[in-house]
């Protein structure tokens, strides 16, 4: 099995980490690409003392240093997601995604970073401390199964957010926005009457811009380089805390927040 095949598991994966850490698909997937590149040249191996996903993080992430990670350009709005982004030290940044969002342990997120668990814990609170100053908006849910929607409802409003709604259709989902703007979109993709959750995000990025984050059993259906943008996704059975970072990073970077919260 060649190089490339044996990390296409992790490639998905990895697109989510590296847009969540931009702000941006595009510029995430500048940076994945530029690791593989350095892969499949000999420029940079996995180390064989850490996991085949560890070890490609750790190559993007050396990728990452080498730029310099560069994110700003001269034509960004103060509010706009670049910007914010720029406020939070990268390394508290990466700590934070890599064990919130992609399930990493704070070892293993010290393998990537090259700190040990003790200084990524502390990383962490930093990133956390400053994602949490910048959030407070009203979450539209589009979810079927009750206990699961009570789970997310109860999640939103620990953050310090408003439900505007919980829709169990895309019906529903298209009444309530038209009866109020949301903040941000937490989306199921299979809803009870046979709708899809996909075509109520269409419906919604149609006519408002917000950050909308994917949470379903079937990943398959957005991992494919197509999805509505923009998305963030959590396979079901979800952590708490993962959905919670996702939160944070999905009205953080969002560049239509401040206007949509208003």
């Amino acid at each position: 099995m060649g190089l490339l095949e044996r990390l296409a598991p992790h490639l998905p994966y990895m697109r989510r980490y590296a847009r969540a850490l931009t702000g941006e698909q595009a510029a995430g997937d500048a940076y994945v690409r530029a690791a593989l590149e350095a892969l499949a040249a000999g420029e940079r191996t996995l180390s064989p003392q850490f996991t085949p996903r560890v070890a490609l993080y750790h190559v993007f992430h050396t990728i990452w240093d080498a730029t310099g990670a560069r994110l700003e350009t001269a034509d960004l709005e103060p509010q706009d997601a670049s910007r914010r982004l720029m406020r939070i030290a990268p390394r508290s940044r990466q700590a934070f995604l890599l064990t919130a969002l992609e399930g990493f342990s704070t070892s293993e997120a010290g393998q990537i970073l090259g700190a040990t668990s003790t200084e990524i814990e502390v990383l962490i609170a930093e990133a956390q401390a400053e994602i949490d100053a910048e959030l407070a908006t009203q979450v539209l849910i589009i979810e079927d199964e009750p206990v699961i929607a009570a789970d997310i409802e109860a999640l939103v409003r620990e953050l310090g957010h408003q439900v505007l709604d919980v829709a169990a259709t895309r019906a529903e989902a298209v009444d309530a926005v038209a009866r109020a703007t949301p903040g941000l979109v937490l989306a199921d993709i299979q809803l009870a009457d046979g709708s899809s959750g996909i075509d109520a995000v269409k419906d919604i990025l149609g006519r408002y811009d917000v950050p909308v984050i994917f949470i379903t059993a079937f990943p398959e259906r957005l991992l494919t380089g197509e999805r509505p943008e923009p998305t963030f996704l959590i396979t079901k059975p979800f952590q708490p805390e993962t959905v919670k970072a996702a939160i944070g990073q999905a009205l953080f970077f969002h560049p239509g927040r401040r206007k949509a919260a208003a």
